[in-house]
């Protein structure tokens, strides 16, 4: 069943679980992530980051649609960070069926402004529109964005949504994308997620999911987080088997290598789902 994000997070929202956002990057991680949402009968978020979507191709989308359709949980396809008006509308017209828009970086004045225009767009074909406020830790070259983490003001937020209009507000309490090393302990400001909470009406989303403690990240959804994305855990689980089939049975077949390789992701995004409360939740729509 696909759905767009507002209709969605807004289930997630009257019922106190958060939803996951996948990112997936081929065929192979997009099936098992479907896959181990229907076993958990959860409902599921399919991002892809615009560096993703420049390798797997706008064509995989008809795919990632149609598998959608065939689904028996609720499923959102989800343009994850998307940096300009030129990138969203390409995801728009790819068949995506809700955006993000990440103007973080930008001046708030500025952010207003070029979120408002996005969502102006969307919803007149009845997409959602994610915005972000507050900017959110990089960990790594590889991580999807970020940089020096700058916390969300809860009256910037309560302004922000009323002049923008968005679906969603993606919010910076501490996390960062990314794997975190040993050498650094994550810490999410959960007073200030309770604070914008009881200001904002809307799902509020949390990036940089990945390597966060579990009880933190429990409390988070207890608080009022609708909506969690999951990358770097999940690949680094995904292609880490993959490198261990490679090196140990010396195997050149896909359907060898990456049947184990997505049972390892599916591992780690199992537990995700549980610790997101979203397990059976596909039932509520």
């Amino acid at each position: 069943m696909l759905l767009n994000g507002k209709d969605l997070l807004a289930v997630a929202n009257d019922n106190d679980f958060a939803v996951p956002a996948f990112n997936v990057s081929d065929y192979a991680m997009m099936n098992g992530i479907f896959e181990i949402s229907e076993e958990k009968n959860a409902p599921v978020i399919i991002a892809i980051h615009p560096d993703e979507l420049s390798h797997i191709g706008t064509d995989m989308l008809h795919s990632i649609i149609a598998r959608a359709h065939r689904s028996t949980v609720p499923v959102t396809i989800h343009l994850d960070h998307g940096a300009s008006y030129e990138q969203v509308l390409t995801a728009i017209q790819a068949g995506f069926t809700s955006v993000m828009i990440d103007g973080s970086m930008l001046p708030f004045d500025e952010n207003v402004a070029l979120t408002k225009r996005i969502v102006e767009t969307a919803h007149a074909v009845g997409l959602s529109v994610e915005g972000e406020l507050g900017t959110i830790g990089k960990l790594d070259e590889q991580a999807e964005a970020g940089g020096e983490i700058i916390y969300t003001v809860p009256s910037e937020a309560v302004q922000f949504v009323k002049e923008t209009g968005v679906d969603s507000l993606a919010i910076a309490i501490g996390t960062s994308h990314g794997l975190y090393p040993s050498t650094l302990k994550p810490e999410l400001r959960l007073d200030l997620l309770e604070q914008i909470k009881d200001l904002l009406p809307i799902p509020l989303v949390l990036h940089g999911g990945s390597n966060n403690p579990d009880d933190e990240i429990g409390q988070a959804v207890k608080l009022g987080v609708n909506k969690i994305n999951i990358s770097s855990d999940i690949k680094a689980a995904y292609h880490r088997k993959m490198r261990e089939v490679l090196l140990d049975a010396g195997e050149r077949e896909p359907n060898s290598i990456q049947p184990p390789s997505v049972a390892a992701m599916k591992v780690v995004a199992a537990q995700k789902i549980d610790l997101f409360n979203a397990a059976g939740k596909a039932d509520l729509y």
